[in-house]
């Protein structure tokens, strides 16, 4: 005998509102079948589809609202790199991901973008390291995952761009982040 597994709270309320949006088909009424004296009844002449004059029966949703396209990400200009780099442009804030497991790592630069957007930092730090002397193909893995994590929709409305870091605050092993301000 096998066990049925427990539905979620979270799939009970999908599937309420996968139902809300579902129309029943309509029922024929089985007609009973004719008796030997009655005559067969006449063929129903065939069904034509609605004319755009006649408005249909059932009321449709409006079509959702597309959503604003995310602006695309500029990197640091020569400039701007060049203030961070001498120390004349102030690095609000800096995060260190050394240690860090992948999840553990996107969750903390995700809240750590959130509250500096909040309290209006403009640039950010974030060390991600070279890759030390972990496992062969493993070397480097937030090093390749944070520019990708900073690319992606759940990033753009935090992040204006970024650029690899001077050599004096970590080379390739860190990232200038330009925070987008909070709308």
């Amino acid at each position: 005998m096998s066990r049925r597994r427990q539905v979620s709270e979270e799939e009970q309320a999908l599937w309420r509102t996968v139902t809300r949006t579902v129309s029943p088909l309509r029922r024929h009424r089985k007609d009973a079948k004719p008796a030997a004296d009655q005559a067969e009844p006449a063929p129903k002449p065939a069904k034509r589809a609605p004319s755009p004059a006649h408005p249909v029966a059932a009321i449709q949703k409006p079509a959702p609202k597309p959503k604003p396209k995310e602006p695309a990400l500029a990197p640091l200009d020569r400039r701007s790199k060049q203030k961070l780099a001498r120390g004349t442009q102030a690095i609000d804030a800096r995060l260190d991901l050394h240690g860090r497991t992948q999840s553990e790592a996107h969750a903390a630069l995700l809240r750590f973008l959130h509250r500096s957007q909040d309290k209006g930092a403009k640039t950010v730090l974030v060390i991600t390291g070279k890759g030390g002397a972990g496992s062969g193909n493993e070397r480097g893995v937030l090093k390749r995952q944070v520019p990708m994590w900073l690319a992606l929709p759940e990033f753009r409305g935090l992040v204006v761009g970024f650029s690899d870091a001077a050599i004096g605050h970590g080379g390739e092993g860190a990232l200038y982040v330009r925070v987008r301000r909070a709308k």
